[in-house]
């Protein structure tokens, strides 16, 4: 789609300004000669073989458009349909669906090698009726110029001359038709590159809006209530307060808006109603750059740019030093792990990062995290993904990196925010419970049930590790 539309942008530029101006001087300069030299008839003739040709190209190009639209359509359809299935390739031959994307794929193909035949075809009648339109015209003044010559007004050499002329005419005509065909189709692909242009952010800077550098950070949810669709309410009247340098944990059920906490504070989006206060400064009052700059995270999902590890760490701070980078590596238990790889710093971690493993994936996450450096730092399910042993090896990178920061902790696994400052419950977007982690066992509430739960299904889990291997198949069976 952009692809098109920049090409679109450029053939406009290129005929548009830079050949259609030196052909209106040549239609001129023919005409002219025509007239002085010869006759008015013959101009006469010729201006309305030129608004035939126009109007013809004008009106059957404009009826082109339709199939190129259609082309374009079909084009971005199949080119979706490929990207989705290759991004997801794992997920297709999980379930052996090759065949029903190849399908997917042709369908869309199909449409659009149907609108590009109509495109081809139609494209030959509109160069046949114009080649039509200027024979007439040149008929025309042959016949006129053939007459002239018999009555002994004209000289042979006068006749060529005429052919010769109306012969040098039609090539700027059949390239202004060729100009005006062409950017026809370039502003037909500029329809969906301007669609995109003129998507308006839901998130402005508001005027006034200031940049900010926190070295610490206060951070308040002051009757926040946010909604994604204005139906259904993701947050209802949410009320809390993080003090700077402490760590606060959000569990809940899935659904509860623990993740909603993480992207209104990063304003992905803005409250509904109600103030989400750092250091007592409304976040709408800080520019959208300068309040990520402060803000850190480790996310569940860690999406790595198919680049070397040195790139992926560097992300957290660009100008990095080498130094720094290695020295952050060290901090996040990614120094041994790097040391394996035969390239080094300079090993491709692919499409996703999906050469690293789930933990090593994570560490890169928590470094380049360091290497940020926040005063704000949110852990966003960042070992839920990971196997126990793993999470354990991680916890105590987490813990280096949360240091004397403030530490937003989103977590289904509860054995993760035993040592928060402070635990809050979710539950269809309002807060049920808080406390400490020994506070709200007493409470026997909601979050004494699922860490009693958790604890059941983990001791289960370890009970299955120890049973010996012969028992274990006749378990199974």
């Amino acid at each position: 789609m952009i692809e098109r539309g920049t090409k679109g942008i450029e053939i406009i530029v290129r005929l548009a300004i830079l050949n259609t101006v030196p052909t209106i001087f040549e239609f001129i300069f023919v005409g002219l000669i025509l007239l002085i030299q010869f006759d008015w008839r013959y101009l006469l003739i010729v201006i309305i073989t030129i608004l035939a040709y126009t109007y013809f190209t004008i009106v059957y190009s404009s009826f082109r458009v339709v199939y190129r639209d259609k082309m374009n359509e079909n084009d971005e359809e199949a080119n979706n349909k490929a990207l989705d299935s290759l991004l997801n390739y794992e997920t297709v031959k999980h379930f052996n669906n090759e065949k029903i994307e190849e399908s997917r794929f042709d369908d869309a193909m199909f449409g659009y090698e149907k609108a590009s035949i109509k495109i081809l075809t139609s494209l030959a009648f509109l160069n046949f009726g114009q080649t039509a339109i200027f024979t007439i015209g040149l008929t025309f003044c042959m016949v006129l110029s053939g007459l002239e010559v018999q009555a002994g007004n004209q000289t042979i050499g006068d006749f060529v001359l005429i052919n010769a002329l109306l012969m040098q005419l039609a090539i700027p005509l059949n390239f202004f038709g060729y100009i005006y065909r062409e950017i026809s189709q370039g502003l037909t692909d500029l329809k969906s590159l301007f669609s995109i242009l003129n998507v308006k952010p839901e998130i402005n800077d508001i005027k006034g809006a200031v940049s900010m550098k926190f070295k610490k950070a206060e951070i308040s949810f002051e009757n926040v209530s946010f909604s994604y669709d204005g139906k259904r309410k993701v947050l209802d009247k949410i009320n809390f307060s993080i003090p700077s340098g402490s760590s606060l944990a959000i569990v809940g059920p899935t659904g509860a808006g623990k993740s909603t906490i993480s992207r209104l504070i990063f304003r992905f989006y803005d409250t509904t109603s109600g103030k989400i206060l750092v250091n007592g400064k409304d976040i709408r009052g800080i520019t959208q750059i300068s309040l990520r700059r402060n803000i850190g995270i480790v996310p569940q999902d860690t999406v790595l740019f198919n680049d070397t590890i040195s790139y992926n760490l560097k992300y957290g701070k660009i100008d990095a030093s080498e130094k720094e980078i290695l020295d952050i590596a060290k901090k996040a238990q990614l120094d041994k792990i790097i040391k394996n790889f035969p390239e080094g710093m300079k090993t491709i971690v692919g499409e996703r990062g999906l050469k690293l493993s789930g933990g090593e994936k994570q560490r890169v996450a928590i470094a380049r995290t360091l290497l940020k450096n926040p005063p704000i730092l949110i852990l966003d399910e960042a070992t839920s993904a990971l196997d126990t042993l793993t999470e354990r090896e991680i916890k105590d990178s987490l813990k280096s990196l949360a240091k004397e920061r403030t530490t937003i902790i989103i977590a289904h696994r509860l054995s993760t925010v035993v040592d928060a400052d402070k635990i809050l419950v979710l539950d269809k977007g309002k807060i049920i419970e808080q406390g400490t982690h020994k506070q709200l066992i007493k409470k026997r509430g909601l979050y004494a049930d699922m860490w009693s739960t958790q604890q059941t299904i983990k001791k289960a889990e370890e009970t299955l590790k120890n049973i010996k291997p012969e028992y274990k198949k006749l378990i199974s069976s």
